[in-house]
């Protein structure tokens, strides 16, 4: 936004802190001291990340946890355009956790910005993965309130809030420990996405947000809900080959190159939808342009519902998963990862496993038959140590 309206007056930026002095450091440590800022510091001079002000809170709270009145008043009275990506990714997170963060923390921040008396726009960064497992065509419409992907329309979205923090004072009442209470909070994310027919937590917490968003918004506040495929780094903008963190395809590419995965459980002749993450900041600004007057431009929207927009690449520009394979090979032995010893880690060609069920013959033979020995031995032996190390290697795969 900087980069091609550095004219814009101001830019708050909801940071999790506890004050604004840890929400600024925050703020300069994570994000305008990294290399992605180093071409607008250098276009425009250094003065320009004054127009970027940290506001401490937490998306999760009401009121957005902003506990200074006078900074909440400051935003509510000069902010006009409104982008939530905050999100937690993990695709199996603690339920509670993706709750309150992907479902609640949305609500919440669209509560706020019906307080905003200038708010023109609220823009919502969701993923294409709400729409489940479908093949064909799907149409970028929005969700109705309490509708499931499996052809049912009986999902309350506090009931489930309520069933997750049953759970969790139920764990606690037990004494369970933290690493108990996480893998079940876990468990019965999936469980729950799983019922109303949504993959994993991630999709079902982000879908649940969406219609928040929709149920909770002002008349006449246009809503845009943009929906992903899985995000990559920068294709061009401000360079090539940036990306915040590794996720998906990063940490999965990173792992080979580090000589730490040997084989994948996947189809090589799989389409893998990938957009660049400038494609996508590129797509909001668009959109953002296209909607500020209340332009109802997506067919698939009616009246005042929210306006979808899928964005992805395989219709285009396909690439399957064995493409992938080759070209993240083809980088390595060219660019090889540096271990901590100063070597270079040599990579060989990664075993792809095609099916479920010679995956699980190949970790059969290859894990789990020395595990089984390794819990033999350490039961007639009495090792402990090796009783902690089968627990934590079980656990694993």
């Amino acid at each position: 936004m900087l980069r091609i309206q550095p004219n814009v007056k101001k830019l708050f930026l909801l940071v999790r802190a506890a004050d604004a002095s840890l929400a600024a450091k925050r703020l300069h440590e994570e994000i305008i001291n990294k290399s992605l800022f180093g071409v607008l510091r250098e276009r425009e001079g250094s003065n320009i990340m004054e127009k970027i002000v940290a506001v401490a809170g937490d998306v999760s709270c009401e009121n957005l946890g902003i506990r200074d009145s006078q900074m909440s008043k400051e935003v509510q009275e000069e902010i006009d355009i409104i982008v939530n990506s905050a999100a937690t990714t993990n695709f199996n997170e603690r339920y509670d956790l993706s709750l309150a963060i992907n479902t609640f923390g949305a609500a919440n921040l669209m509560s706020f910005a019906n307080k905003c008396a200038n708010a023109k726009i609220f823009l919502h960064v969701s993923t294409a993965y709400v729409c489940g497992e479908r093949e064909g065509l799907i149409l970028e419409k929005p969700f109705r309130m309490g509708e499931t992907l499996n052809g049912s329309h009986n999902l309350d979205i506090n009931a489930e809030q309520q069933l997750a923090m049953g759970l969790l004072t139920e764990l606690r009442g037990k004494n369970a420990s933290d690493r108990e209470i996480s893998n079940a909070m876990k468990d019965f994310g999936v469980h729950r996405a799983r019922i109303h027919g949504w993959p994993n937590t991630y999709a079902f917490t982000k879908a649940m947000g969406e219609m928040l968003l929709g149920h909770l918004k002002k008349e006449h506040l246009p809503l845009l809900v943009f929906r992903p495929t899985i995000i990559t780094s920068t294709l061009k903008e401000p360079f090539s080959g940036w990306i915040e963190n590794f996720r998906t395809l990063d940490s999965i590419a990173f792992a080979y190159g580090k000589g730490k995965l040997k084989f994948f459980l996947a189809d090589p002749r799989a389409i893998i939808d990938i957009i660049p993450v400038d494609m996508v900041v590129n797509a909001m600004i668009m959109g953002t342009v296209i909607n500020s007057h209340h332009k109802q431009l997506s067919p698939h929207s009616e009246g005042d519902e929210p306006i979808i927009y899928h964005l992805g690449s395989s219709s285009r520009n396909p690439i399957t998963f064995a493409t992938i394979q080759s070209l993240t090979r083809q980088y390595f032995v060219k660019n090889p990862w540096i271990n901590e010893d100063g070597r270079p880690v040599k990579v060989r060609k990664a075993r792809v496993i095609s099916s479920i069920s010679n995956f699980r013959i190949y970790m059969t033979l290859r894990y789990l038959v020395f595990i089984k020995v390794l819990r033999l031995a350490s039961s007639v032996l009495c090792l402990r140590k090796h009783e902690e190390l089968y627990l934590n290697m079980n656990r694993k795969i």
